[in-house]
């Protein structure tokens, strides 16, 4: 099982292949829609590793794979400019999801 990039950033691209995470660097909406089809089925593939703007442009497809498919895990990442989530958002995460003010 191995991990794969679909980046829109060349520094996020060039960053995990030095960390052995093989990977494409796509633009467009059906660009993304291809390569994530094409990530889908290879069946080597464990986790799928997609930047935030990247799943920005296929939401649908994105909350697809989250949902009916167990494999691979798809994980949204921030890319080289930062995060789109708000700072406190894991802090916010864990309140709702136990209960617990941090």
């Amino acid at each position: 099982m191995r991990y794969y990039l679909l980046s829109d950033c060349h520094d996020t691209y060039t960053g995990l292949r030095l960390a052995g995470i093989d990977g494409a660097i796509v633009h467009t909406k059906e660009e993304v829609a291809e390569a994530i089809q094409k990530a889908l089925s290879d069946s080597s593939i464990g986790i799928l590793l997609i930047t935030e703007s990247l799943a920005k442009l296929a939401p649908e497809l994105v909350l697809q794979i989250k949902t009916h498919r167990k494999k691979p895990l798809l994980v949204k990442i921030p890319n080289r400019h930062g995060s789109n989530r708000p700072p406190d958002s894991i802090t916010r995460y864990v309140r709702e999801a136990i209960g617990i003010r941090l």
